[in-house]
């Protein structure tokens, strides 16, 4: 069977001896060489098949159908960065892997490319078909493999920008392979500049992006806040975004994960530090740890083991200019548990024994909502979505804030400092 891969085609199926499409005429034998024998899947942008080589093992046909100048430019970037990495952790191209394709009676080409087929489960469906999150001594093996991909990554002045389980596949063998390179970006003069300037497309992981990249900042240690979250999800089962208290700011994940050492969780504590400069800088640098950690099984105290529910549910991916949203409704703060006995202010004692009741101070004067919201709108313009969170978080943190101390507070959320001094300008 060979199928015909034009999106306007009816009736796809042909017999493998023909050379053109029976219902639309298309050409069936693609550069020349590749028959399409089945489809594999397909996205909102485009759509991924098994294709059969001259010679050679079955292999993986990606086409792109939504022809937007920004996917185009990921999907070429996925072309050129698997074309210079080599490593058995990262699908294998051939030259000329890429190549355009215009089906008969359409205006636009078809852009292609084939590459190295992985065969298995990624580790989002390894997760939920597994049933229970992996243990520490997996978690090292994996992580061990996964930091030593990034290492051939990095050196090749590349970092990938949206690791998380369902871009890792695991092989038959028990082998890990690091796919889907179109966000990956190189390290240039130009990109440092375009960064600086905010110029950069942000790429989205809802869970497992970190603060920096949100606002289109993204370094090569942006790939390890990624991969320690995704660490997070396979020793615990349950999405991080879950894990997440947002009036802490803090990601409650250990009591979720009780088979992870507590040298290991010290370790994607560090990975998964707020700002790039307090994670590891180099994959080189994890692995020396790594060599620190036991890699025997460790077993937790617990009476009995519990069996952790895995959270369901694909992660999506968004491309997106640097964060303009539409104004949202102000944020209400929170109910605070303390009772209104408990917050009222205590009056001062009373040296004259005289039984008059003391006036209470006045309470604090709450900011005006407008303020608020202007403030909110301000600082997703810098840090993205989150910006009602921590705006939220913020107030209920500090009750009767003047609006200096309250835009300094946000300000600090801003990982650019440059950025961080223009907001503050905008509103004081």
């Amino acid at each position: 069977m060979s199928l015909c891969i034009n999106p306007s085609c009816s009736n796809i199926d042909n017999r493998d001896t023909q050379l053109f499409c029976q219902n639309c005429s298309s050409e069936l034998l693609l550069d020349g060489r590749y028959r399409v024998t089945r489809q594999l899947g397909s996205g909102g942008f485009g759509k991924t098949y098994e294709v059969s080589d001259r010679s050679g093992p079955p292999k993986v046909l990606k086409v792109l159908t939504n022809n937007h100048p920004k996917y185009v430019e990921l999907f070429q970037r996925e072309a050129q960065v698997l074309g210079r990495l080599k490593h058995p952790g990262i699908p294998q191209v051939e030259p000329n892997a890429y190549f355009v394709f215009l089906a008969r009676n359409r205006s636009e080409p078809l852009h292609c490319l084939v590459m190295e087929k992985i065969e298995g489960l990624n580790l989002e469906q390894y997760i939920r078909q597994r049933g229970n999150p992996i243990d520490h001594k997996l978690a090292r093996q994996w992580l061990i493999q996964l930091v030593t991909i990034l290492e051939e990554v990095h050196s090749q002045n590349f970092f990938h920008r949206d690791i998380k389980p369902s871009n890792i596949m695991l092989r038959a063998d028990g082998h890990l392979v690091l796919i889907d390179f179109g966000t990956a970006r190189e390290v240039t003069q130009t990109y440092v500049t375009k960064q600086a300037t905010g110029e950069v497309t942000g790429v989205i992981s809802a869970g497992y992006t970190p603060p920096e990249q949100l606002n289109g900042q993204a370094v090569p240690q942006s790939d390890f806040f990624a991969l320690g979250r995704t660490f997070v999800y396979l020793l615990s089962g349950k999405d991080p975004g879950k894990l997440y208290d947002s009036y802490a700011d803090e990601l409650n994940w250990r009591d979720a994960a009780p088979y992870a050492s507590p040298q290991f969780a010290e370790l994607l504590e560090r990975m998964m530090a707020r700002f790039p400069h307090q994670r590891p800088q180099t994959a080189k640098e994890i692995l020396q740890q790594l060599q620190q950690i036991s890699s025997d099984t460790y077993i937790p105290h617990l009476s009995s083991p519990k069996t952790l529910p895995v959270a369901p549910g694909p992660q999506s991916t968004e491309e997106l200019r640097p964060h303009r949203p539409v104004s949202p409704s102000p944020p209400k703060p929170p109910i605070n548990p303390l009772s209104e006995t408990s917050l009222a202010p205590t009056p001062p004692a009373n040296p004259g024994n005289s039984s008059a009741p003391t006036t209470p101070a006045p309470a604090p004067r709450p900011l005006d909502p407008n303020f608020i919201r202007r403030c909110q709108q301000e600082l997703a313009e810098y840090i993205g979505p989150i910006a009602a969170i921590i705006c939220q978080r913020t107030l209920a943190q500090n009750s009767g804030v003047s609006p200096e101390k309250f835009v300094e507070a946000l300000a600090k959320k801003i990982p650019n400092p440059k950025h961080a001094q223009e907001f503050q300008q905008r509103l004081l």
